[in-house]
């Protein structure tokens, strides 16, 4: 009998016949966003908790615990909602309000953390690894489990590849945990060697700087939710990696408003810094092939930010 979890996956890609017109290759959207819980970590969310149960490790009637700027939470409740887990999240104090009551109405604990280091016991990665210890909770630990990274390559970089069917120039991603484009990056890159695989990183994100020479860049605030770092996630593997794009709040907005109001594509701000990283590489002439991206989720857990809220304001001015 089949159940919610079933229908994770196999999301449509699309070009953008408005945005991506002119350019010298076609830019080709995965729809990470139609995914059931309205995100790309649907798939990682699923994949965690089956190897974990695999493993014996995970039984029925215990408590899951993840550090999550909402995504992640949203795919381990619908698990947790169909296979009788609990579930905590704990979440950054930048992440929507929108977000926040999502996985309240779903029946997770949320717990919000301060806007800290990772170094700090109060970033929400350490509170949440501290909290399982204390409790004998069961880490998902989306950061540091490899099974985040094989589930993108064997499901999202596949399904790409199927999709296109023929050489693909670049695929470009935004990084949280690094899974999707360690993952999806390493399974293009062994169909076809010439892929160029390019970091969507928010100005303020210390990543850029760490795929271009090794060392993390200054941390610096950003707006843009769910990618970037100040310290390198253990799932980012840097040598899948050729290069980064440096994208501002303006721009990844501004990309996200024009997704929505001329392509009809209901997304949040991190689709906004992908496809806007992605617009620049479509625009070299050494690409050989579309240039691929995804739209991580869905703008319906942003509706309370002021970048989404400003739009309504222009449509009245």
């Amino acid at each position: 009998m089949q159940t919610i979890l079933d229908t994770i996956g196999d999301t449509p890609l699309l070009p953008l016949r408005h945005l991506g017109r002119g350019l010298p290759r076609p830019i080709l959207v995965k729809c990470e966003h139609l995914n059931p819980g309205g995100s790309i970590k649907d798939r990682l969310a699923k994949a965690i908790v089956d190897d974990a149960e695999a493993r014996g490790v995970l039984r029925p009637g215990m408590t899951l615990i993840e550090a999550t700027a909402g995504n992640t939470g949203v795919g381990l409740a619908l698990v947790a909602a169909t296979r009788g887990y609990q579930l905590v999240c704990v979440m950054p104090e930048k992440m929507s309000v929108d977000k926040r009551r999502v996985l309240s109405s779903l029946g997770a604990t949320v717990i919000i953390a301060a806007n800290a280091p990772p170094t700090s016991p109060d970033n929400f990665q350490n509170v949440a690894k501290a909290l399982a210890a204390e409790h004998g909770w069961f880490s998902t630990d989306q950061f540091q489990n490899p099974v985040n990274v094989q589930v993108h390559a064997r499901t999202t970089g596949a399904e790409i590849l199927r999709q296109v069917g023929g050489p693909i120039g670049a695929f470009v991603a935004g990084a949280g945990t690094g899974g999707t484009i360690s993952g999806v990056g390493r399974a293009l890159a062994q169909a076809w060697p010439a892929v160029r695989v390019v970091l969507a990183d928010p100005i303020g994100s210390g990543l850029a700087s760490w795929v271009e020479t090794g060392e993390v860049g200054p941390d610096g605030s950003y707006a843009v939710e769910g990618i970037g770092s100040s310290q390198p996630p253990a799932n980012l593997h840097r040598e899948v990696i050729h290069a980064a794009e440096r994208i501002s709040d303006e721009d990844s907005f501004e990309t996200a408003r024009r997704l929505v109001a001329e392509e009809g594509l209901l997304v949040g701000g991190s689709a906004g810094t992908n496809v806007a990283a992605a617009l620049r590489v479509a625009a070299r002439d050494d690409i050989d092939g579309p240039v691929v991206t995804v739209l991580p989720d869905s703008w319906d857990r942003y509706f309370s930010t002021a970048w989404m809220q400003a739009w309504g304001r222009r449509l009245h001015e």
